[in-house]
């Protein structure tokens, strides 16, 4: 078995055996990968901004703030030169109806480019594709119509959940961005899930070492749309 299938079955089973808490935490906050945390964002300035919205993952559940990935991000972009502020707009347990919901307070401001990295807690409530679909669909087109880049980060499920479910989730992502024409990375996790020395305790969650990794594979993705922003504007 593959690092990245055990990775999911863990993240599955995770989920199960947390259903009962989680569903009184989602009552209050909602909460599959971990008790809430909402990241602050950046305080109102000047450069414009660069918004990740996410879950748990993109809040560093279990780390400090400044060791998330969006907060390394940050560190690429001032190393750069590039004048943008992120802003980590990562709630834990969020599903991308969560998201749509809470998309407006989100972009809020001059934001530029927009990260999106939700799906996670869609796939592991078993939810319907084509809703979760709609969903990140209908946060893409918001986003182009106010002239914002958008970054789409994939998300994987366990096949524990069927095949058939697991194959059509992990399509949902490639088919939104070549009908959107937007940059897709295939996989948040990409060289991080499955890794027991980059991941925390829960085995879900990276841990300082896995947030670098992270950081580096969407600054890999990130980095051209930047360039490409900052030349045009």
């Amino acid at each position: 078995m593959s690092l990245r299938l055990i990775f999911l079955a863990i993240l599955f089973f995770a989920h199960l055996a947390c259903s009962s808490a989680d569903q009184r935490a989602v009552a209050v906050a909602g909460s599959d990968l971990g008790p809430s945390r909402a990241a602050s964002s950046v305080a109102p300035g000047s450069r414009p901004r660069i918004v990740v919205l996410g879950d748990s993952l993109t809040a560093g559940l279990g780390l400090p703030l400044e060791e998330a990935y969006p907060s390394l991000l940050q560190q690429r972009l001032d190393q750069g030169g590039y004048p943008y502020e992120i802003v980590n707009a990562g709630v834990s347990g969020d599903t991308t109806a969560a998201g749509l919901n809470r998309l407006d307070w989100a972009l809020d401001g001059d934001v530029r480019i927009l990260i999106l990295a939700l799906g996670a807690n869609d796939g592991l409530r078993g939810m319907p594709i084509d809703r979760m679909k709609a969903n990140l669909a209908a946060i893409i087109e918001r986003a182009q119509q106010r002239g914002i880049d958008v970054l789409l980060a994939g998300m994987e499920v366990p096949s524990n959940l069927g095949r058939a479910y697991s194959s059509e989730f992990r399509q949902v992502f490639p088919d939104l961005a070549r009908q959107h024409g937007i940059p897709l990375m295939p996989f948040l996790l990409d060289g991080v899930a499955g890794i027991t020395a980059l991941n925390q305790g829960d085995r879900i969650h990276p841990n300082r070492e896995g947030a670098r990794v992270v950081a580096d594979n969407v600054w890999q993705a990130l980095e051209p749309i930047v360039r490409r922003d900052a030349a045009t504007r």
